[in-house]
């Protein structure tokens, strides 16, 4: 397994994740749910933002590898579902959204693999649709942990839960769009590998 910058960010980005979970599942007076959501919050906007310089260092540095670009997205996608899970129990997003977006990370996950197999990876390259999502999300997941008056005048209850539902309609949208795409080599191959 190759180490570098990069790769290791990843990996702090996976090790962020049961702490970002573990806050809310405490003993009972350790820390009061502001704090849980403080904490919480600044562990995940963390994740995120390493999961922005990995990449541009990965580039910059000439680092990138195989590894590296199999295991951030799944770092991602551990990260999202993980704190969507924990926001489904504390009952701040429901949990049709949730599965909406996680599945629909597990279907595109699974065909840009199969993609890949075939030799046509490009084919799914994430567009700007599915990174408009994924800003949804990225900005919506964190107010919804935190789930609290910012500077008491954003409320960021209301509006997580409204870019939440954004980001749900673009992952079907993006999901469709990806699916559009690759459905010529999908029955050209017949669902199999060539």
């Amino acid at each position: 397994m190759p180490i570098n910058i990069p790769i290791l960010l990843t990996w702090m980005r996976v090790a962020l994740i049961p702490l970002m979970v573990g806050v809310f599942y405490l003993p009972e007076g350790l820390l009061m749910p502001f704090e849980q959501g403080i904490i919480s919050t600044a562990v995940f906007v963390i994740a995120a933002i390493t999961d922005s310089v990995d990449g541009y260092l990965a580039r910059v540095r000439n680092e990138t590898t195989a590894f590296g670009a199999f295991l951030d997205p799944v770092a991602d996608k551990l990260m999202v579902a993980g704190a969507l899970l924990v926001l489904v129990q504390l009952d701040r997003v429901n949990a049709l959204l949730a599965f909406i977006i996680i599945g629909r990370e597990i279907t595109i996950s699974a065909l840009r693999e199969w993609m890949a197999l075939i030799g046509a990876p490009t084919s799914v390259a994430v567009s700007s649709l599915g990174k408009v999502k994924t800003i949804a999300q990225m900005i919506a997941i964190p107010m919804l942990l935190y789930y609290d008056s910012l500077f008491g005048l954003i409320d960021t209850r209301f509006l997580g839960k409204w870019l939440l539902i954004v980001a749900a309609v673009l992952t079907v949208w993006s999901m469709f769009y990806y699916l559009k795409r690759a459905w010529p080599l999908i029955k050209e191959h017949g669902g199999n590998l060539p």
